[in-house]
């Protein structure tokens, strides 16, 4: 029988693998480890995620493109109204190097907004009405 396959995780290839890193983990609310080298940093997210910020090789082009992979954050709103929730964590997030690319906006499920990080990657916060 094969061995277990473990559970996969992100990857993000960055510029300043640091910056990128301390951002990520006031997102996340946990403390970037240093990884095989101080190149590459170690976010554990919750439960078994794992995100991963490296400098890829200088002898081959980073490709740069919006794609339709992103990284999505969420939490619930709870007794509070998912846009002000929403709003209140860009007010923390905002600060952090984040950029708006959308702005905030009521949906069905609850209320969203689309942000750059640091590098320009894109992300997603979410916040559900449950």
């Amino acid at each position: 029988m094969p061995p277990a396959v473990p559970p996969p995780f992100l990857v993000l290839a960055a510029d300043d693998p640091e910056r990128l890193a301390v951002f990520y983990g006031a997102l996340l609310q946990t403390t970037p480890l240093v990884g095989a080298s101080a190149r590459h940093w170690r976010l554990q997210g919750p439960g078994e995620g794992r995100l991963e910020i490296y400098a890829p090789s200088r002898r081959r082009p980073r490709p740069r493109g919006e794609g339709r992979l992103a990284l999505c954050f969420s939490r619930p709103a709870g007794q509070n109204p998912p846009l002000q929730v929403l709003n209140d964590w860009l007010t923390t997030v905002l600060p952090l190097g984040a950029a708006l690319v959308e702005p905030p906006r009521q949906e069905p499920f609850g209320a969203e907004a689309w942000l750059a990080d640091p590098e320009g990657n894109r992300l997603l916060l979410l916040v559900s009405n449950a």
